[in-house]
C-alpha cells in the first residue's frame, strides 16, 4: 500500500507543480527566457501526469458477473456507458 500512496503523491505533486507553472506563465511577470523554461517544465509535467493516467487506465479493470455467474475481468473503457458511469 505504501508503493501506492507514493506514486499517488508523486503524481499529485506533480499537478500541483503544474498548477504553479501555469500560474507564473499566467501572470505575464516572467522575462521571456523564463517563461520558455517555465513551459519546458510544465510540458515535461504534462507528460509526466498523462502517462501516469495512461497507466492507472490500463489498471482499471471491473468484474462484471457473466450470467452463469462467473466473473469476467473487462477494462473500464470496454464497458457500456450505463455501467461505467458515463
Amino acid at each position: 500500500m505504501a508503493r501506492k500512496e507514493a506514486v499517488d503523491q508523486k503524481f499529485e505533486s506533480a499537478l500541483e507543480e503544474l498548477e504553479q507553472v501555469v500560474e507564473q506563465l499566467e501572470s505575464g511577470e516572467l522575462s521571456l527566457e523564463d517563461s520558455l523554461s517555465a513551459f519546458e517544465k510544465g510540458i515535461g509535467l504534462v507528460r509526466f501526469c498523462n502517462h501516469k493516467l495512461s497507466e492507472v487506465e490500463k489498471k482499471i479493470e471491473m468484474l462484471v458477473k457473466e450470467k452463469e455467474g462467473k466473473l469476467q475481468l473487462k477494462a473500464l473503457a470496454d464497458l457500456p456507458e450505463k455501467e461505467n458511469g458515463q
